[in-house]
């Protein structure tokens, strides 16, 4: 092992390696369903839904980055995408010339309502079915310590 791997463990790394693999397989999986059936990338999928669980379905373009897992300038590149879709509109912030708002169409609304069932067979079929109870509140627990590091 190089002095960089030699404090952690091949059992470690190997924890490591299944984690990786397992997003990675579960998220392709999620994209070949909402991309052939809804012509609808995950990211997108998750714009659309952020969107639809705010007031008004709108989010300061700022505030929309920070709920999803997007690059401030890949937000803006997949929001160019679903405007020219047709399924969000830009609104220009009264209270900060220059914020803008992200704001959900009833087309991507409507495209959300049809992707839904599409994205929860897949995260169950993927993910949530393969667990019982027990190991589902095992990797809450797991996951709520991780993304506690998040907020030190």
């Amino acid at each position: 092992m190089t002095s960089m791997t030699a404090e952690i463990t091949p059992q470690q790394m190997i924890v490591w390696r299944m984690l990786q693999r397992a997003q990675v397989q579960i998220t392709r999986s999620l994209e070949v369903e909402l991309l052939s059936r809804h012509d609808l990338a995950p990211a997108a999928y998750d714009v659309l839904l952020q969107l639809s669980e705010s007031p008004d379905r709108r989010l300061r373009m700022n505030d929309l980055a920070e709920r999803v897992l997007l690059s401030r300038s890949g937000l803006t590149r997949l929001i160019d995408r679903l405007q020219r879709d047709g399924l969000v509109e830009r609104a220009a912030c009264a209270s900060d010339a220059r914020g803008l708002f992200a704001v959900l169409t009833k087309k991507g609304e409507q495209r959300l309502t049809d992707a839904t069932p599409t994205y929860l067979r897949a995260i169950r079929g993927q993910f949530l079915d393969l667990l019982d109870e027990e190991e589902l509140r095992q990797c809450a627990a797991m996951l709520t310590k991780l993304f506690a590091q998040d907020s030190l």
